[in-house]
């Protein structure tokens, strides 16, 4: 996958910032590629194999806390209206839109995997439209919370 550009909260465009990751997300979405590398989601696999091929890892008890982390719950604005959603960032299998429950698979799951508060992405949305998204919070991180089981 190639990176879309991120700006920092100065919205200073900058390359991607390297993926930080813990070795067991890193285990787990590993899994999660060879499971998805047939079918109709092989090519969000591929991608997704690609960012775990260029990502950091980082133990679980160093993981910093402001950065979205697998499960992490995180609150993100859109920059052209202002409005803030919440969204968790969850495996293939929990996702749930009704619950905001994004997939690692989804176009936006990816993207937003080991940015930090502060980040934003322009994220490109149907009709050649486009979206600028910020992390405004990450209200819940397994790491920083001491769930290193999830």
């Amino acid at each position: 996958m190639t990176s879309l550009p991120v700006t920092d909260s100065r919205s200073t465009p900058t390359p991607a910032p390297a993926l930080r990751i813990t070795a067991e997300d890193m285990t787990r979405l590993r899994t999660v590629v060879e499971r998805y590398l047939e079918g109709s989601r092989a090519a969000a696999a591929e991608q997704l194999e690609l960012e775990l091929d260029r990502a950091r890892v980082v133990p679980q008890d160093q993981m910093p806390s402001d950065v979205v982390t697998m499960r992490s719950r995180i609150l993100f604005e859109d920059m052209e209206t202002g409005r803030r959603r919440e969204a968790t960032l969850v495996y293939p299998e929990e996702a749930d839109m009704e619950q905001s429950r994004i997939s690692i698979l989804a176009p936006v799951g990816l993207a937003v995997l080991g940015l930090k508060v502060g980040d934003a992405i322009h994220w490109p949305l149907p009709h050649e439209r486009q979206a600028h998204l910020r992390i405004m919070e990450v209200l819940y991180q397994p790491e920083a919370a001491g769930d290193f089981h999830l």
